[in-house]
């Protein structure tokens, strides 16, 4: 399967090294079976959203948008700011079309400064995720400021549950996958 793991901001390095520790638990346990790719959005520049189609842009922003079209699944990571995900995030969404990720299994994992900001994953994105019609695992990982020291994630609680998520994403990606297959072959064409 194609997996891609998304850092949506374009600043701070938090949800950088959230997406990092997934990619490394990705290399680590399933790179084997599977196509394994980062879009960090501090490394690359995205164009604002103008309702082109997505293959009509050009350069970085056509780049994203393809690799995202061709995931079976997808690791979205990001930052809380202002009780609500980055604008940088909410475009990399406009850019796609409403069905991007149908038949993709897609998975969260939040940075925040507090507990305050818990549901905003529930309450903003998984809204979004399924209006796009993404299979969402779930459960997602909420990670804290206190959770980091020195660029590292410091909380074993935290690795752990990156683990599991990694696992489930895995796991209910490939039940759809065979569902989807059992399905088709059921038309008989």
């Amino acid at each position: 399967m194609n997996i891609v793991v998304v850092s949506g901001s374009n600043v701070g390095e938090k949800t950088s090294i959230a997406a990092n520790k997934v990619m490394n638990v990705l290399k680590e346990k399933y790179s084997e079976d599977n196509s394994v790719n980062l879009l960090d959005l501090k490394e690359l520049t995205l164009e604002f959203s103008d309702g082109r189609n997505y293959l009509d842009y050009t350069g970085d922003t056509k780049y994203v948008t393809q690799t995202l079209m061709n995931a079976d699944i997808i690791f979205f990571g990001t930052p809380i700011f202002q009780a609500s995900i980055p604008a940088s995030l909410k475009n990399l969404f406009d850019l796609l079309p409403q069905k991007a990720f149908e038949y993709k299994t897609c998975s969260i994992i939040t940075t925040a400064g507090s507990n305050k900001h818990y549901l905003i994953p529930e309450q903003q994105l998984k809204p979004i995720l399924g209006y796009m019609k993404a299979n969402i695992v779930p459960n997602y990982v909420y990670i804290l400021d206190t959770d980091f020291d020195n660029g590292e994630i410091i909380n074993d609680d935290i690795h752990f549950r990156i683990d599991k998520l990694v696992e489930d994403t895995i796991v209910l990606a490939k039940a759809y996958k065979k569902i989807w297959a059992q399905q088709e072959d059921s038309y008989g064409f």
